[in-house]
């Protein structure tokens, strides 16, 4: 089953490219950029990932963005997400990031994203694997700091699939960043949110994303479960749920395996992503293995999370037929 796994024609709908800091390459920007840090090897570095909820998860992710300064260095990130990425048979991936989290430092959004742009490019010449950016807004800032964000970034509008929206939950909804979002839709980004697990008012913000933002998808949204009338409205809008088992372990009281396998019972959209894998242990593979184990998954079930997480992408039709054709052929072989 893992050979299988390993083999699988993949797609990722839920990775932050900031998470991807691995410590290796935090110790290298460190040191092309002249910083100290507060550890002196990679495994001390490790031993400080040491968080249980999602506020001292953000406090140690934040902090390990300081090493990102220059074009090179958001370069060096994002091609080794994707080296990575390519050696998993990731075929395409839709990669979130967080310009305010640089910009609110002094490093101006054109570097940031020119970097991460310049990677894509390359990664899918030396690699094949094909990527899109997700540009988040911050949700404990003002939105009026992320509608600023959203009028810097449309000079850059064909480099960005959509807009989505992260960070710390409680006391910062969906509908506080209403009319963001309804401008981002006007100027032509696709929408989704993260409502993260077993949040407070989760399953009041899953509602805002589908019946006032009106997202094309949600991240995350475990806790829709909870709302038999929400489960529906979600179906019928055929929205998808990119669900991060192995990240849900760390932040929450588990894998919510139990909730992926009710999503599939249910035939909601359901997919299998990493989140951050550099601070929750586990690229996409590593996340389908661990959930195939948990829930004793048959191969047609994998096939299917598969299947799913091409459907949602926010690729053209017939970029989406050529992948599930790449996917039914490694299926039936």
């Amino acid at each position: 089953m893992k050979d299988f796994i390993a083999g699988l024609p993949k797609c990722e709908l839920h990775l932050h490219i900031e998470g991807t800091l691995e410590p290796e390459l935090k110790f290298e920007l460190a040191k092309r950029n002249n910083l100290d840090l507060p550890y002196t090897t990679v495994e001390d570095m490790r031993a400080a990932y040491d968080f249980d909820d999602l506020p001292s998860f953000l406090s140690v992710y934040y902090e390990g963005m300081n090493v990102l300064l220059a074009e090179p260095d958001f370069y060096d990130l994002a091609m080794a997400y994707l080296r990575k990425a390519a050696s998993q048979n990731v075929r395409y991936a839709e990669i979130f990031f967080d310009p305010q989290a640089h910009t609110s430092r002094g490093v101006p959004f054109d570097i940031v994203i020119r970097g991460l742009r310049r990677a894509l490019l390359d990664a899918e010449r030396q690699f094949g694997v094909r990527a899109q950016l997700i540009m988040c807004f911050l949700r404990d800032f003002q939105a009026e700091y992320a509608m600023a964000t959203l009028l810097e970034s449309l000079p850059y509008r064909e480099w960005i699939a959509g807009v989505g929206l992260d960070s710390d939950e409680k006391g910062n909804p969906p509908a506080k960043f209403a009319a963001v979002f309804a401008r981002a839709r006007e100027e032509g980004y696709l929408l989704t949110m993260h409502c993260d697990v077993d949040q407070e008012n989760s399953t009041k913000h899953i509602r805002q994303c589908v019946e006032e933002i009106g997202v094309n998808r949600i991240d995350h949204g475990v806790n829709a479960l909870e709302d038999p009338a929400l489960v529906e409205a979600i179906k019928e809008r055929g929205l998808g749920l990119t669900v991060c088992p192995i990240s849900n372990g760390y932040v929450t009281d588990s894998m919510k395996a139990d909730a992926i396998r009710r999503m599939l019972d249910l035939d909601l959209r359901v997919t299998i992503n990493s989140d951050d894998p550099a601070y929750f242990p586990g690229y996409v593979q590593e996340n389908l293995v661990a959930i195939q184990e948990a829930l004793d998954l048959s191969r047609e079930e994998l096939v299917r999370l598969q299947r799913n997480a091409f459907e949602i992408t926010w690729l053209p039709r017939q970029v989406k037929d050529a992948y599930l054709a790449e996917l039914d052929a490694y299926a039936a072989s």
